[in-house]
């Protein structure tokens, strides 16, 4: 018997004193793993000893991907059943052993046959689906295309036409807002499944981030009729904790965001959930939100049948960086002074990591409020004085870009460049805000990221993957006489459409950063039918703009699309008026990654890492690159690449991940961080991998997709096993 299987013994006999439901961990039914979120197996038929002998168990093509298709689900299995999702949202059930298919639900046929509601859909991103196991084997699937939550039979693959109307609830209706504001004209969708507590499953929701954005209130609905059980304001009413929080008293009526689009957690034996929360909208700008602006940025702890608040703690107020908490609290239970303590971790985009008690939501260990940089030259705007800062564990990446961390691989001449323009931007320490400028900060897609942590409840350590990559922050005046009229073309109305709407993510010069693709040349692939199809239904990050009007679409095709037979008619303008709390004075002109000529990152590697963190010590264990540039590779420069999806760690003493845009899956050593093995994918493994065990096999499956721009499209998955 080797060492390392002498501790896994030693470990696992631990973790069985201090775990009572270890049959939990060897199933893959919640997403993530679990109801705690800690993406853990408690299977130990594939280790450090035979992990070399693994090989292609079998491969599943759901065979709709397109040129932008991509994948982050990570799937569930069920009595031998895997339930996964494909590019275009398809539900499919395969045989989880063989990878055969069962059968497969296509919404668009679905929603195409319903006369009574031909709203347009665009395809979001789905990273997985909510199972609920009822009586006599009546079991439900729950996942959300566009704007509806779907209930779907195990067994049949069809919708269940007793919930809601004929099988779906739209998640615009019980939103609790203004009646005057018309919502449906807005973003909202769920990324992240829900929760099944008892007979109700509980939800978050994705929305927009523009000034109008509808609030991220969290909801619960009964599983069989799909009748609201709850709604927890996330953004407080009259009367309600927090309410006082905002300085405008009417702030309710307005705000959106602070919504839980990362996922939920859940504490069945205290009847908890536990959700995270997003920024509150606008981002980068808060003068028309003055204040902490609770309950956005905030961990949660709520009643999970009555939705009432039990706890909150606030990891950044008034946030303009933001610092949406891009996943799911996990549940762990850890040592402090020899005491067992239930815990919940927050793990975050700028990363630190927060441990606060279960039951209280007190921190573990101190958090200290420290004063940050207050100074802003935009008019309205007004910092917190303070944010906190955890003090037990380091922070997992670098949360500032200084001069002596600027790119030095890079030719010379690009170093100089990349020098010439750090000058002139504003840089320092972290909270620094956005100004005019341009400021450097750090981790606007992680640090920490939506693939969450794993953790170890044998050993108590965490382990988090992130991103290091700078961003330039940009806030551009809006100017008084960006308003649409009828004397002016469809140019000059087309321009300022896509300076209210698309110069956020696509960039004043439409040239794009980062997830963001340019829009230069655009004309070639898509023509104005097409274009108006493509912002009307949205794609994958892009969201549906179905507040524009018709000829509102006209004249953002004329100009995004150069159409120069139409860039000279007058624009009709709509009769839609726009609230005055909605015209916000400065917006962000882009989210521009600060990369190099090559388009390497700005800061020196590592671009993307691997930690293991010990809870109960507080200390790093281990800490790896993850990812490599092919042509960075060759030349021997190991530098890590962003990653997006999270591991999975074994009691078989082994860590899975794919995340990196190499298009590889990785397994790690748990406990020294070596690297055993690489395995080619047929694309970027952007998804957090599951484990099972069927037909007395353990096997380990991905999703592989697209991942950012200049990756291929994908629609595969890839299980895993032991050769025989």
């Amino acid at each position: 018997m080797n060492w390392e299987r002498c501790l896994f013994i030693i470990s696992l006999g631990a973790f069985l004193f201090s775990c009572d439901t270890l049959e939990d961990y060897k199933q893959w039914d919640v997403y993530g793993g679990s109801n705690e979120r800690i993406q853990y197996s408690a299977l130990n038929e594939i280790d450090t000893s035979n992990i070399k002998n693994i090989q292609v168990a079998w491969i599943y093509q759901t065979n709709d991907s397109s040129g932008s298709s991509q994948i982050e689900t990570n799937p569930l299995i069920i009595n031998d059943v895997l339930y996964g999702l494909s590019p275009k949202l398809k539900l499919f059930a395969l045989d989880a052993a063989t990878g055969k298919e069962k059968w497969v639900f296509d919404p668009a046929a679905d929603i195409a046959s319903d006369n009574a509601d031909k709203t347009n859909y665009g395809i979001n991103i789905c990273r997985g689906v909510a199972f609920y196991k009822g009586e006599n084997n009546n079991n439900l699937i729950f996942y959300v295309i566009g704007p509806w939550l779907y209930s779907i039979s195990s067994l049949t693959g069809k919708p269940v036409r007793t919930f809601g109307n004929r099988g779906r609830i739209s998640l615009y209706d019980g939103l609790d807002v203004e009646k005057d504001r018309n919502i449906k004209d807005l973003r909202i969708t769920l990324t992240t499944p829900g929760i099944i507590y008892k007979d109700i499953i509980i939800i978050g929701s994705s929305v927009g981030e523009e000034a109008d954005a509808i609030p991220g209130h969290i909801r619960a609905y009964d599983v069989h009729t799909g009748k609201i059980r709850w709604i927890f304001h996330t953004i407080p009413h009259p009367g309600e904790v927090g309410y006082d929080d905002w300085e405008d008293p009417e702030a309710y009526k307005y705000v959106g965001g602070a919504n839980c689009w990362g996922g939920l957690s859940l504490d069945k034996e205290r009847g908890l959930v536990f959700a995270s929360t997003g920024s509150a909208t606008p981002d980068f700008y808060g003068g028309k939100r003055k204040g902490n602006n609770l309950f956005a940025n905030c961990v949660l702890a709520l009643d999970a049948v009555t939705g009432r608040l039990v706890w909150y703690y606030q990891v950044v107020h008034h946030d303009l960086w933001d610092w949406d908490l891009p996943t799911s609290p996990i549940l762990v239970s850890i040592k402090k002074d020899g005491k067992k303590i239930d815990a919940v971790v927050q793990v975050a985009k700028h990363g630190f990591t927060f441990i606060l008690d279960r039951v209280t939501g007190k921190p573990v260990y101190p958090i200290e409020e420290r004063p940050v940089p207050t100074f802003t030259e935009l008019k309205g705007e007004r910092l917190s004085p303070t944010q906190p800062f955890p003090t037990f564990i380091a922070p997992f990446i670098r949360q500032e870009l200084s001069e002596s961390d600027i790119n030095k691989i890079i030719p010379d001449s690009s170093y100089q460049d990349i020098k010439n323009r750090f000058m002139k931007y504003k840089s320092g320490a972290i909270f620094t805000p956005p100004s005019k400028q341009g400021t450097i900060v750090m981790a606007l897609n992680g640090g920490a990221e939506w693939g969450g942590p794993a953790f170890d409840p044998a050993t108590g350590v965490l382990y988090v993957n992130a991103n290091e990559m700078p961003w330039i922050v940009t806030m551009k005046e809006v100017e008084n006489n960006e308003v649409i009229s009828s004397k002016q073309t469809n140019l000059q109305a087309g321009k300022i459409l896509y300076n209210n709407n698309c110069q956020a993510c696509h960039g004043s010069s439409l040239s794009g950063s980062g997830d963001f693709p340019s829009l230069i040349g655009i004309e070639k692939r898509y023509n104005e039918a097409t274009f108006k199809s493509l912002i009307s239904l949205g794609r994958n990050r892009m969201p549906a703009f179905t507040s524009l009007a018709e000829a509102e679409k006209t004249a953002l095709a004329s100009y995004v699309l150069n159409m120069k037979t139409i860039q000279r008619e007058k624009f009709i303008v709509s009769s839609k008026k726009i609230d005055p709390f909605y015209k916000v004075p400065y917006k962000p002109d882009g989210y521009q990654q600060f990369r190099s000529k090559e388009g390497y990152p700005a800061i020196s590697p590592p671009w993307g890492i691997l930690s293991a963190i010990d809870l109960n010590t507080g200390k790093l264990v281990w800490k790896n690159t993850l990812g490599d540039y092919p042509e960075l590779k060759a030349k021997g420069i190991h530098s890590g690449t962003e990653n997006f999806g999270g591991p999975v760690v074994t009691a078989g003493g082994l860590l899975f991940i794919a995340a990196t845009k190499d298009e590889k899956l990785r397994v790690y050593n748990k406990r020294t961080g070596e690297l055993l093995k690489e395995i080619e994918l047929p694309a970027v493994g952007r998804a957090t991998p599951s484990i099972y065990r069927s037909n007395g096999k353990q096997f380990v499956v991905i999703a592989c997709g697209r991942s950012k721009r200049g990756s291929k499209s994908g629609n595969t998955y890839v299980a895993f096993s032991l050769s025989k």
